[in-house]
């Protein structure tokens, strides 16, 4: 299949394809590395401080709960049913706020007007196409409270079968990120946690300048 059929196929596949078929293995393989693990490239990127943190694509909630116990007011959004249902049960201990919502568009957290101190995107911005990325770090950029911070995870390397994913560079987040007035803080690279072959990570850090 040539690289154009390729292309437009994954443009015709939702976001989330993939997800609530395989959500009960993915949701082990995500709790099967720690939230320290995952994020230890941005682990001094979080604030000390409680404050109001939002994770998009919150998946099983492993973030959200590591998160939640740090003294952190949590809002885990997840589109996928299946994968919040999951999240739910499985960190019910946690005081986590979860909700139904979904990049691009963000509409339910829009609507609700508020603003986080810490976003986390970990491994979604991948799933988004190059239209869906410039018009979602708009909408990401805008649930920032002054001084906060953004934690991105850009993943590269071979797509699994069935989910819809596209290359993505961190020139160009770091430059989506510019144009609507954030300071970049981290970038850097590393292995896949989880020892997939050919897969690699690339780690960004934004901030909302006071």
């Amino acid at each position: 299949m040539s690289s154009d059929a390729t292309s437009a196929q994954l443009q015709g596949m939702d976001s989330t394809a993939g997800y609530a078929e395989g959500a009960e293995a993915l949701a082990e393989q995500y709790e099967s590395v720690t939230f320290a693990e995952v994020h230890r490239e941005v682990l001094h990127l979080i604030p000390a401080r409680p404050g109001r943190v939002l994770d998009i694509g919150a998946g099983s909630g492993r973030d959200a709960a590591a998160l939640a116990a740090q003294g952190h007011r949590v809002v885990a959004a997840e589109p996928t049913v299946e994968l919040r249902s999951l999240g739910r049960r499985r960190h019910a201990d946690r005081q986590i706020e979860w909700t139904d919502d979904a990049l691009p568009e963000l509409p339910g957290l829009i609507a609700a007007g508020s603003r986080f101190d810490l976003i986390l995107l970990t491994a979604v911005w991948m799933h988004l196409d190059e239209r869906q990325r410039a018009l979602g770090m708009g909408r990401v950029a805008g649930l920032l409270a002054t001084g906060g911070r953004i934690i991105l995870s850009l993943r590269h390397g071979p797509v699994p079968m069935g989910r819809r994913m596209f290359p993505v560079t961190a020139q160009e987040t770091i430059g989506l990120a510019r144009g609507h007035g954030l300071d970049v803080l981290h970038h850097a690279q590393r292995e896949d946690p989880h020892g997939r072959p050919g897969v690699s990570w690339t780690y960004l850090g934004f901030e909302l300048p006071r």
